[in-house]
């Protein structure tokens, strides 16, 4: 490994790719943050669960930020490029040209995002196969997974889309041709979304079983058939053209992308934890949960053997950390669902008037009027009376069920600010309990978790990580960096440049623990009795439906 411990001497360019802006940041060997920009990207909903963006407004986008963060560097230093992205659906033609995935015939937008939900008759279908594949996703396809996506474009576009395609790729690894024209696929990718077997490579009969055989005709060179693992180095690295584009030098590595929570799983997961008084100290890597929570919320969990968990993704071998399996629990809205409650209640102008006058947003302001008016009491209790069901996206897991619904209980005619601010309180605290429930899933299957370690925007809330600590009962650790997607990234492009002999070591030496937020024990019976509430509502929710879908 070169360089001085004082003096750096190699920098590396992370960019993340979210669902409503691209970030990037300049990184040192330590896994500093030297520089950070973000801007924002175009989302379209041109109907209801159809969400679509713009392979090409992403890519301007990646342009201006890492121009930003490259300012006034010495470019020589700039070893390596890594990225991550949501993992959305690119549809580009046999010239590597955008496709419409929409009606309109757009061919603009030619992203089916991740979280579109499009695709619910295609993904019932595939499931009703109980095609041995499934078993590597926890038993039953999401319709956030990629063959869903690709089958409604075939039954739904064909002459417009389908006929005229000639690459579909994960958009991590759309962004990864970007830089260097190689088409090569992650595994990442291909594993986690596209049923892929790191393993076996691709099951000919699950494509015929679905109706698109198509991809075995022609030997995947659409979808991927070449596999390389994350972190590895593409091609010749970065193109004159992506390099002039990008701001960066001709020729530095580009690693095999990962899916942003990945990206999330890898910068935290190795943390040194010395000195915090954790039992994870003494532990395996794998009694740790990586929780990566912006607009949703993703759970990896590795093991040395493969573990199946009913609900939930996985074991999917290598897709994060080389030599480990991957379980993959998720909630599909997190921040989305806060956003949603917040906004949409009747006292949230007024949230808003008060917040800019303090100069806060909108959350620190909900989080200090908590504090104001729980009296005496801890601020969970707040929500005695108040319980919220968080699907309002369908269930990922562990119940991997998209027909489930939100839930409130315990309305009143209130609609003042304290009323907003325990609503908000009572969404954190059943996003938590969601996470418990995911939790005791992997337990049951065989995982053994002592801690948490959270990163992504939310992770910035410290009501909802205090929440996770006081409903899980485990400590959650907090990067020093608190931008741990994009020091994951950096880590691909760090050990795509070669400076380090694995993707173990450059974890270990570029992510670090700070913060642990410690349960309040005191506070577990109460948090029981309301986990024991949070399983009720979705029991009663199915009741409701069987009485509803009955004679």
């Amino acid at each position: 490994m070169s360089g001085d411990e004082q003096e750096p001497s190699s920098y590396y360019v992370g960019v993340d790719v979210g669902t409503g802006s691209v970030r990037a940041a300049l990184v040192d060997q330590r896994g500093l943050l030297l520089a950070f920009a973000d801007q924002p990207i175009t989302k379209w909903e041109p109907q209801f669960n159809h969400h679509e963006q713009s392979s090409e407004d992403i890519w301007a986008a990646c342009c201006v930020v890492t121009k930003k963060v490259v300012q006034g560097i010495d470019l020589s230093r700039i070893r390596g490029l890594g990225f991550d992205a949501t993992c959305s659906l690119v549809v580009l033609d046999k010239q590597f040209r955008p496709l419409p995935v929409n009606y309109e015939g757009d061919f603009h937008r030619n992203i089916i995002m991740w979280l579109d939900h499009r695709a619910i008759s295609q993904v019932q279908r595939i499931n009703e196969t109980k095609h041995s594949v499934l078993q590597y996703v926890g038993g039953l396809m999401s319709v956030e997974m990629q063959a869903p996506k690709l089958l409604w474009l075939k039954e739904n576009l064909r002459e417009t889309c389908w006929d005229k395609a000639g690459h579909f790729f994960d958009l991590p690894d759309f962004l990864s041709w970007k830089a260097t024209g190689v088409t090569a696929r992650s595994l990442c990718s291909l594993v986690c979304k596209w049923t892929y077997s790191a393993e076996k490579g691709w099951d000919d009969s699950f494509w015929k079983m679905i109706g698109l055989e198509d991809f075995v005709a022609d030997n995947y060179s659409k979808i991927g058939n070449q596999v390389l693992p994350p972190a590895a180095s593409l091609g010749s690295g970065l193109t004159p053209e992506a390099a002039r584009e990008l701001g960066l030098p001709v020729g530095i590595a580009v690693a095999a992308s990962l899916i942003d929570a990945h990206a999330g799983g890898l910068g935290v997961i190795g943390a040194d934890v010395t000195g915090h008084g954790l039992s994870c100290e003494g532990q395996p890597v794998t009694s740790r949960l990586a929780v990566i929570c912006g607009t949703s919320s993703c759970h990896m969990g590795i093991s040395k053997d493969p573990i199946f968990v009913p609900g939930v993704w996985g074991p999917y071998f290598s897709a994060m950390v080389p030599g480990f399996w991957l379980n993959e629990g998720g909630q599909s809205v997190t921040g989305k669902l806060i956003d949603h409650v917040v906004q949409g209640h009747a006292a949230f102008p007024e949230l808003q008037a008060k917040a800019t006058a303090r100069c806060q947003s909108v959350y620190a302001y909900l989080n200090s009027h908590l504090d104001l008016i729980k009296k005496a009491q801890p601020v969970g209790f707040l929500t005695v009376d108040l319980h919220v069901w968080p699907d309002f996206h369908g269930n990922r897991s562990p119940l991997a069920d998209l027909t489930l619904k939100g839930m409130v209980t315990g309305l009143t005619l209130s609609q003042d600010l304290d009323d907003l601010a325990i609503l908000y309180l009572a969404t954190v605290q059943a996003i938590a309990f969601g996470t418990r429930f995911i939790i005791e899933a992997m337990e049951a299957a065989g995982h053994s978790i002592s801690t948490l370690f959270l990163c992504g925007g939310l992770s910035k809330n410290p009501l909802f990580v205090q929440m996770h600590a006081d409903i899980t009962g485990m400590p959650v650790v907090l990067s020093q960096e608190v931008e741990s997607v994009l020091v994951g990234a950096a880590i691909l492009g760090a050990c795509a440049s070669g400076d380090f002999a694995s993707v173990q070591e450059a974890m270990a030496r570029m992510s670090k623990a700070g913060k642990v937020v410690f349960p309040r024990h005191e506070d577990k019976k109460y948090y029981d009795k309301k986990y024991r509430v949070f399983r009720k509502l979705v029991e009663h929710q199915k009741e409701y439906s069987a009485i509803m879908n009955g004679d």
